[in-house]
């Protein structure tokens, strides 16, 4: 679809609606305007089908069993595996871990590779931009090694002070862990740039790509990141599911961080043998059904090509921003050169929280809050905002009635 033009790229999307069953409900007696797909992104009905059909036909444990159900289970199980690093371009699937999301991925990263590597006088350096699932693992792993997290500082405009990241890159660092797209503020970092200041210095880069992986074409190898990290629901797949992807050669190096079944070759009261990548870390039953829901979204992403969904996102985004910046009283904080399709803001005189059940009134579903990211409200000195983030699917008609139900909302206030 990249290749339409805006009419016809609009009339492509809309028709994708009618895909997603909870779109078509009424919400407190409004047609349903989802724009909280930061937070989740809604599933399709190839995606809740393909849930369906391995509960009600292929339910089993996976690699373990030698009867045929098993089989299946295993097939469709690691189809979903090779699904993920094709579309991350990594090299092999043994670089690619399931999780139960970008949270997990993090902290797997912390406790194996981290604790395993960090001393007193090491340093991780994140940025300002950091949801808590980016900053309290590293805290956790420093308070555990003694080693220091450092923090390179934004500008007002919420974007990356380059000058402060270059500054706090020292020979102490020892590894570099930064958001892709800021989830509070939209903001896309300079990842690349991020990636070759480190690698000069032989530091590895973590990078979360919770809030990328529905905007963003991701090529690991191109990004040339040593650990990428995202979760299925926000990229229309099913919850407690994520990704872990990891250079081969660090996830050789790097001890398990939870031991049970199915990440062990041998076991005895003497000693473990553990298993083989990407076996290695994940310990118990998966969340197999999850795992095959992410591999039917990204089929269904990739069907419609992250060009075309970029294009019109990045539509929605422009569109948005000019509108509500016709409200008076209404600021837009993050205002980057390159953002992704969200917009955080304030409305003078109404707590953000107020704002978001004025709206649900309306069944317009926002999220209001410090969106798990206190320190950059803490920045801006603002308690909250209210994010209206936007999906393939949203329409610049949802727009024009979000602006309506806030424009109506001053009036309540007033």
């Amino acid at each position: 679809m990249s290749g339409l033009d805006g009419s016809t790229l609009a009339a492509a999307m809309g028709r994708l609606r009618s895909d997603f069953p909870v779109l078509q409900q009424n919400i407190n007696g409004h047609p349903l305007v989802y724009l909280d797909n930061g937070a989740s992104s809604q599933r399709p009905l190839a995606v809740i089908e393909a849930e369906r059909h391995y509960a009600s036909h292929l339910h089993s444990n996976v690699h373990r069993g030698v009867h045929s159900l098993s089989a299946l289970a295993t097939d469709a199980f690691e189809g979903a595996r090779d699904n993920v690093r094709r579309f991350l371009n990594a090299r092999s699937t043994r670089e690619i871990i399931f999780t139960r999301g970008t949270t997990e991925s993090i902290n797997l990263v912390a406790q194996s590779y981290g604790r395993s590597r960090l001393g007193v006088g090491d340093e991780i350096l994140i940025t300002a931009l950091e949801h808590h699932s980016n900053i309290v693992p590293w805290q956790m792993v420093c308070a555990a090694t003694g080693a220091t997290l450092k923090v390179a500082a934004i500008n007002r405009r919420g974007e990356l002070d380059l000058s402060s990241f270059k500054a706090a890159l020292s020979a102490q660092t020892r590894l570099v862990a930064t958001s892709h797209v800021s989830n509070a503020l939209g903001s896309v970092l300079p990842v690349a740039e991020i990636v070759a200041l480190a690698h000069a210095q032989g530091v590895p880069v973590l990078l979360d790509g919770a809030q990328a992986i529905p905007h963003l074409t991701i090529d690991v190898q191109a990004l040339d990141c040593d650990f990428y990290a995202f979760s299925g629901h926000k990229l229309y797949g099913p919850d407690g599911i994520g990704v872990l992807y990891g250079r081969e050669s660090l996830l050789e190096a790097m001890p398990p961080w939870q031991g049970g079944g199915d990440m062990i070759l041998s076991v005895s009261f003497t000693g473990t043998t553990y298993n083989q990548l990407p076996y290695k870390f994940e310990a118990g039953t998966p969340h197999i059904s999850g795992a095959i829901g992410l591999g039917v979204a990204i089929d269904y992403v990739s069907k419609i090509g992250l060009p075309a969904i970029a294009a019109w996102e990045q539509h929605l985004l422009e569109y948005a921003t000019t509108q509500l910046s016709t409200i008076e009283g209404l600021t837009i904080i993050g205002t980057a050169a390159d953002k992704a399709s969200l917009v955080s803001f304030t409305v003078e005189g109404i707590h953000p929280h107020d704002l978001g059940t004025i709206l649900d009134q309306s069944g317009i579903a926002i999220r209001t809050g410090h969106h798990c990211a206190m320190p950059v409200m803490q920045f801006f000195g603002l308690p909250a905002t209210a994010r209206a983030s936007f999906a393939f699917y949203n329409t610049t008609d949802e727009i024009d009635q979000l602006v309506i139900a806030v424009q109506s909302a001053q009036r309540l206030f007033r």
